[in-house]
């Protein structure tokens, strides 16, 4: 017999854990009880920093995935629970997901998704990843990948979003070699915790708007060449724009 679900952990508790440099997991998926987490160590991925390969760049412009953002909140944080052959258990139990629900209901947690056409030629969830944001910081949570190279994509959309959006911090929270291999590095926690207050006060844009501007090519490039630029810039298709955007400075 299962115990029974705890209620959501409540947004404001949640916000004042991540402003704090903390955040909660469960041991299992069927955990009731939740633990609060303080890394010794923080990993972060330097927003100019994102290692972009040939091949990554050559699977952005082919533009192999149709990359949305906060569509399908729940599908994504509920994919990202899914057992997988390396990793059967999982922190993310029924009640992180209600938490993180009311949180994206709330406005500061978002997925990134990645889509392609099915047998039947419908759009099917394929990779993406979610996450918390708060100021100009934003926390990543946990990602999936059902095809090769989909995690990497909304990865990519992200540090381009967040860019756009004007953040100044992107949180890994625990180092992996997938995410070294991305560029990410360790920081000690009390020099994390001075970059989350650093970063303090509202971004230049919502994060919808910064998709948008990539996705639909609307007033990216403004101001990077003259008329004639912004048009040829706006005909691109959006992983080039992905691609030119985390290549100006990486």
């Amino acid at each position: 017999m299962h115990a029974p679900l705890r209620p959501p952990i409540p947004v404001e508790t949640l916000l004042l854990a991540y402003r704090s440099g903390i955040f909660p997991m469960a041991d299992r998926r069927e955990d009731t009880e939740v633990f609060w987490v303080e890394p010794r160590e923080r990993a972060i991925l330097p927003l100019d920093g994102l290692h972009v390969s040939k091949s990554l760049r050559k699977v952005l412009r082919a533009d192999r995935f149709t990359v949305t953002l906060d569509r399908a909140f729940e599908q994504v944080i509920r994919a990202c629970a899914e057992p997988r052959p390396d990793h059967p258990e999982t922190w993310i139990s029924e009640r992180i997901v209600q938490s993180y629900i009311g949180l994206h209901r709330a406005g500061h947690a978002h997925s990134v998704e990645c889509w392609q056409a099915g047998a039947d030629g419908a759009p099917e969830l394929v990779g993406g990843l979610y996450g918390v944001s708060f100021d100009r910081v934003f926390c990543g949570e946990s990602m999936f990948s059902c095809v090769p190279n989909a995690s990497k994509v909304a990865l990519a959309w992200l540090v381009a979003i967040l860019r756009e959006a004007g953040f100044a911090l992107l949180d890994c929270q625990f180092m992996t070699e997938h995410l070294r291999s991305m560029g990410a590095i360790e920081l000690p926690q009390r020099d994390y915790r001075r970059k989350v207050e650093q970063a303090h006060g509202r971004p230049l844009a919502s994060l919808g708007t910064a998709w948008r501007r990539f996705s639909e090519g609307s007033g990216y490039g403004a101001g990077d060449g003259g008329v004639d630029g912004d048009r040829t810039e706006r005909a691109s298709s959006p992983g080039q724009r992905i691609v030119q955007s985390l290549t100006q400075t990486s």
